[in-house]
């Protein structure tokens, strides 16, 4: 219950019956609640929701079991309620359920909640798909290119396409970015397939998610309980712990400094906490400590619910600073252990021994210790934790529906994914085109290649035509040759007769002339 800078939480040990608040001034500072199943975490994580609900302060919150939707709901009246009513002393008690939002990631009931590949980033992304530090390295790499070549990351299919991209052209930027192995690229791939299975491809994508949504007021002044429906989700918890993980990393980066205020901004609960430590690395561990230390100074409260305050990294256990642990249980050495370490955490109250108080605490009772205005640790309050205002089941389905239709408006901004131009549809654009290229290069090549067999046969051609017209010319000459001959051998004889016909003739005249002269001579 909210009285007036505080939210009452709950009543201290007969006889002071002490009042145990949270001071709205001290609320950024941080907080655990912790404790074994059914000790009554949820009913605390309410109350504290609720009072911040009605003092105007909106907060988020993960319904990993259901029955945190109850908090749209009145509380229901009966006897056990009346009694608690009465031995707390409540005056003006009502049953009020919150303005709530519901959010789903899974693509179920719910306002879609997307996030896209580029705002998750190359760090919680790898940490996503538990890759190595190389294939980690390779997808720095291929967010890098993807950056210095202006191609939007959305969504899964963007993240695919991009990684095949770089491992085709891993050569070409091998020298300026750094080398990007095959087998590190299929890694990345197979590991994509899984998440998609369990629903990254309907959290990855657009209109992805503006958390100035979540810092809203409902019109009484009330701030809206953003409650995550986490059922599905928690399935899942690699995808449940980086999206919690990404969200206050976004709140961190976008919020400006807001100094010391009266209440604050903005408070985080984060159910399950463990999920978001285990076999975390150490620099995304520092990143984490770096967060919760430095986000009170923006106006948020971030609390974290788990069983064992041990399932918390001491460098962000030293942050929480306002404290309510519900009963343990110690049946192992182990177990002991972490009683002790809680029970040593608590400023030690002389009425009683907290380690022994935290083995004996039944369900709503709890250790409490807040801080005071001075900013330090009051004295551990063995209390009984009131009860919530709303419902501490599963709200009703009419109410829940109601709840729903009540965010029509933002159902109007988030309900239909959008799949605008991104890496995908680019390269795919870029791929056609090298492919287009490498056909027409290949054609032209096939042209070439053909032409050069055609000059080819040309010039064999023309050989060949050289050739045979040599052939012929040679023949030509023999034959003119042999016709010469022949001529100067009919030539010859013909004037091998002209001579002999020559000869004959003068022989004979030569012949009379000299019977002429001998016998003429006589006859004088």
């Amino acid at each position: 219950m909210l009285q007036e800078n505080a939210i009452w939480m709950g009543v201290g040990a007969e006889p002071d019956n002490k009042h145990v608040n949270l001071l709205l001034n001290q609320a950024n500072r941080h907080g655990l609640i912790a404790g074994a199943s059914g000790t009554g975490k949820t009913v605390t994580l309410k109350v504290m929701a609720e009072g911040f609900s009605h003092a105007g302060v909106p907060v988020f919150m993960a319904d990993v079991k259901g029955d945190i939707t109850g908090m749209v709901s009145p509380g229901a009246d009966n006897e056990d309620m009346q009694e608690r009513i009465k031995r707390f002393g409540i005056e003006g008690w009502e049953y009020t359920g919150c303005p709530a939002r519901v959010w789903d990631m899974t693509g179920g009931q719910g306002l879609p909640v997307r996030i896209t590949i580029s705002d998750m980033g190359p760090e919680l992304l790898s940490r996503l798909l538990e890759l190595t530090d190389v294939q980690a390295g390779v997808l720095d790499i291929v967010f890098r290119i993807a950056d210095d070549k202006q191609l939007l990351l959305i969504d899964l299919k963007d993240l695919r396409s991009m990684l095949n991209y770089v491992a085709e052209h891993a050569k070409e930027y091998e020298t300026t970015y750094g080398k990007v192995s095959s087998q590190s690229v299929g890694a990345i791939l197979r590991q994509l397939i899984s998440i998609e299975d369990q629903g990254g491809d309907v959290f990855f994508g657009e209109p992805d998610l503006e958390l100035s949504d979540w810092f809203q007021c409902a019109p009484d002044g009330r701030g809206y309980v953003n409650i995550l429906n986490a059922e599905k989700l928690i399935q899942s918890p690699q995808i449940y712990a980086m999206f919690l993980l990404w969200m206050l990393s976004e709140l961190f980066d976008t919020l400006p400094e807001a100094g010391d205020l009266d209440k604050p901004k903005f408070v985080f609960f984060f159910d399950e906490a463990h999920l978001l430590f285990n076999d975390m690395p150490s620099e995304l561990l520092d990143k984490i400590v770096q967060v919760v230390k430095l986000i009170r100074s923006k106006g948020v409260g971030v609390y974290f619910i788990t069983q064992l305050p041990s399932d918390i990294p001491d460098e962000v256990l030293a942050q929480l600073s306002n404290r309510v642990q519900h009963g343990l249980r110690a049946y192992t050495p182990a177990e002991q252990k972490a009683v002790r370490a809680a029970a040593q955490s608590f400023r030690e109250n002389p009425a009683f021994k907290s380690e022994d108080a935290i083995l004996e605490l039944g369900t709503g009772e709890a250790l409490v210790s807040f801080l005071n205005e001075d900013g330090q640790p009051e004295i551990v309050e063995r209390a009984k934790i009131l009860p919530p205002q709303c419902l501490m089941a599963a709200a009703p389905d009419s109410d829940l529906k109601a709840a729903l239709d009540a965010q029509a408006d933002l159902m109007k901004k988030y309900g239909t994914a959008e799949d605008r131009e991104s890496a995908f549809e680019q390269l795919t654009e870029v791929a056609e085109q090298e492919e287009e290229a490498e056909k027409l290069a290949e054609e032209r090549a096939q042209l070439e290649k053909e032409k050069a067999e055609l000059e080819k046969q040309k010039a064999k051609e023309a050989e060949k035509a050289a050739r045979k017209a040599e052939r012929e010319a040679e023949k030509a000459a023999e034959r003119a040759e042999r016709a010469r001959e022949k001529q100067q051998e009919q030539m010859m004889k013909g004037l091998g007769k002209l001579a002999n016909s020559v000869l004959g003739t003068f022989g004979r005249e030569a012949t009379r002339q000299i019977t002429r002269n001998l016998f003429g001579g006589r006859r004088r």
